[in-house]
């Protein structure tokens, strides 16, 4: 009896050792397939923020690991830096003001306004420079995010464009940024993959072609301008294919750049009035119709229309989740924002979201397991984050 009550007890000891790790291995192995499977099906509005920025606020621009976020404060004239996590501003970065001419869009007419207004922006050099249109001032200035660097005395005072920087704890120190001459009122920038910069240019028609040598002031060369048959504004790069594609918001066409050239190569023709232009899979391009209150999915070769769907009032910026399967639209003059699931053949309307305030700017922040769309609104001077959960499959 002995015997047979320790082989017994050492089967018990067996078992519940087996059935422990059996218990943690399982444990392991569904952890691990939560943690490597980042797709879903699904996204799920949860809640939303207000943060204050300055007036006239753009377009919004994440730096690549997400954990910033700048805002381009156009009557602001300043650019103003967040902490993404925390949704706290660390930084600002105002322009000094210069009389200028602009432009009223209402009217349609030059109107005396100031130089120093930012319209967009991007990054390059690993988001050591963000690049930042000025509507006024016929340029663009780079800004060196963590260098205080200013204008040797052999460069033109009247290309010369002070900023005090401000931080957090209120000190200051201030930097002079070089203007470097595009045309008349720059909007997009873009950048390519072999350091190069596009710059959209309303007024003078035209697309400027720089190159940038982080390493020479100013910075980047005005390499060439390739006019354009009538106001350009989205831009689009396509590294695989080494096109450029220029949304002509002024017409109803899309114009094709060759990178290795610099050439205008065609003109894709489309509906009337395309403003923002993102690159999806296979040849697919979305496309936001300002005046049409449409977004529509075109194929980049033919510019046949895929498929399309109606938005509210002016749709403006857009732009893809990670996962090309979701598209938002900031719609200006209905005060939304519109997301879009996209389906093989379709747009299925999942979100309309009250964004008072005149929204344009858009940009996204994603993890494994949310999106945060942070858009600004130029009249309320306002960004709203927009947080969804994902359902993962």
């Amino acid at each position: 009896m002995r015997y047979l009550f320790f082989i017994c007890l050492l089967g018990f000891i067996g078992f519940f050792s087996y059935s422990s790790i059996l218990k943690k291995t399982s444990s392991n192995k569904v952890s691990t397939a939560i943690n490597n499977n980042k797709n879903y099906v699904d996204i799920v509005f949860q809640k939303e923020e207000i943060l204050q920025s300055s007036g006239g606020t753009k377009s919004v621009i994440f730096n690549s690991k997400g954990t910033k976020l700048y805002a381009m404060n156009l009557e602001g004239l300043s650019v103003y830096e967040f902490d993404r996590e925390n949704k706290k501003l660390t930084r600002q970065f105002k322009f000094k003001p210069h009389r200028g001419m602009g432009w009223d869009y209402q009217t349609k007419l030059p109107v005396l306004s100031w130089q120093e207004k930012p319209v967009e922006a991007c990054f390059s050099n690993d988001d050591k420079i963000l690049w930042v249109s000025l509507h006024n001032a016929q340029g663009i200035v780079p800004i060196k995010i963590d260098d205080n660097f200013h204008c040797p005395i052999t460069w033109d005072t009247s290309l010369t464009k002070l900023i005090t920087i401000i931080n957090i704890d209120g000190s200051s120190y201030k930097i002079d940024a070089p203007l470097i001459k595009t045309g008349l009122t720059p909007k997009v920038i873009a950048v390519t993959n072999s350091n190069n910069l596009l710059v959209s240019n309303w007024h003078s028609k035209t697309v400027s072609i720089l190159n940038i040598n982080n390493n020479s002031f100013p910075f980047a060369k005005l390499v060439k301008d390739i006019k354009v048959e009538a106001i350009p504004r989205g831009i689009s790069i396509d590294e695989k294919s080494g096109k450029s594609f220029i949304a002509i918001m002024g017409s109803n066409s899309i114009a094709v750049i060759d990178n290795k050239t610099w050439t205008l190569e065609k003109y894709i023709k489309v509906l009337a009035n395309p403003r923002h232009l993102v690159l999806g899979d296979d040849n697919k391009m979305f496309v936001s119709f300002n005046s049409l209150n449409q977004v529509a999915c075109i194929n980049t070769n033919t510019g046949n229309t895929l498929f399309s769907s109606p938005t509210h009032l002016n749709p403006r910026s857009i732009v893809l989740s990670k996962n090309r399967n979701f598209l938002f639209v900031t719609c200006y003059n209905s005060n939304t924002l519109d997301i879009f699931k996209i389906t093989t053949n379709g747009f299925v309307p999942m979100y309309s979201l009250n964004c008072p305030g005149k929204p344009v700017g858009i940009d996204l922040y994603e993890d494994d397991y949310k999106i945060e769309a942070w858009v600004c609104n130029y009249v309320g001077g306002n960004l709203k984050v927009f947080t969804f959960s994902k359902n993962l499959l």
